[in-house]
């Protein structure tokens, strides 16, 4: 069997690679070699490309992990032959053909809408006052302000961009499901999940679990690596 040494972060849409920073820790600690993707989230082909980059230099297989639109990303690029690997944490998983925008569309009646603004030159922030509570709720207020005021414009083109073939398809899923989460809802992330055929595991949290519960998630990514 071959160990897997690698792990390839990669974040969503409004923050950065740094929230990934606890969960980094807790791997590293088990010495293996973390490598933290920071995508420009102008569009998917474009992030897929950072990510397939990082991909391309390592010395072994990896798994792959991805956050909210970071599952659309490592969507797109896990079919990387270094990848042995995919977890999802509270992330999207598009099947061929789809983008954030069609799984959004889908979205059923009666769940919480994210506060995201009306798009400014081509880019989309979160309503700073309700950030805390559709992203960050268990968090502490200082830690979720931060992020709030922190926010990375998100392109609209990586929204629209749709996945051309899905590597769950072609290789092994787990995923993460954040039970409080008010950004991508629970149930929408069981139904990824079980399309996706992943080992799913429910972590109490919110849209930014990877930051208030680290060690459950780095639990789940030492199980794919394993």
């Amino acid at each position: 069997m071959t160990t897997i040494g690698n792990v390839v972060l990669v974040h969503g849409g409004f923050v950065d690679g740094s929230g990934w920073q606890s969960v980094y820790d807790e791997l590293t600690r088990d010495g293996l070699r973390v490598h933290i993707a920071q995508n420009p989230t102008l569009s998917l082909e474009d992030d897929a490309a950072m990510t397939r980059r990082i991909l391309d230099g390592l010395d072994g297989p990896a798994v792959l992990v991805g956050h909210s639109y970071g599952g659309v990303v490592i969507s797109e690029a896990g079919t990387h032959p270094n990848v042995a690997s995919l977890v999802y944490i509270a992330a999207f998983a598009p099947d061929k053909g789809e983008s954030v925008n069609t799984l959004i569309a889908a979205t059923p009646p009666g769940v919480p809408v994210p506060p995201i603004l009306p798009p400014v030159e081509g880019f989309l922030f979160l309503d700073r006052d309700r950030f805390a509570a559709s992203f960050a709720a268990d968090l502490p207020d200082q830690v979720a302000a931060f992020m709030a005021d922190s926010q990375v414009p998100w392109g609209v083109d990586a929204l629209g961009g749709p996945v051309t073939e899905p590597a769950w398809r072609h290789r092994p899923s787990w995923y993460l499901v954040a039970t409080e989460d008010r950004m991508i809802p629970p149930p929408a992330q069981r139904m990824m999940a079980e399309r996706a055929g992943a080992k799913v595991v429910e972590v109490i949290g919110s849209h930014a679990v990877h930051v208030s519960q680290p060690a459950a998630v780095a639990d789940l990514i030492r199980e794919a690596a394993a």
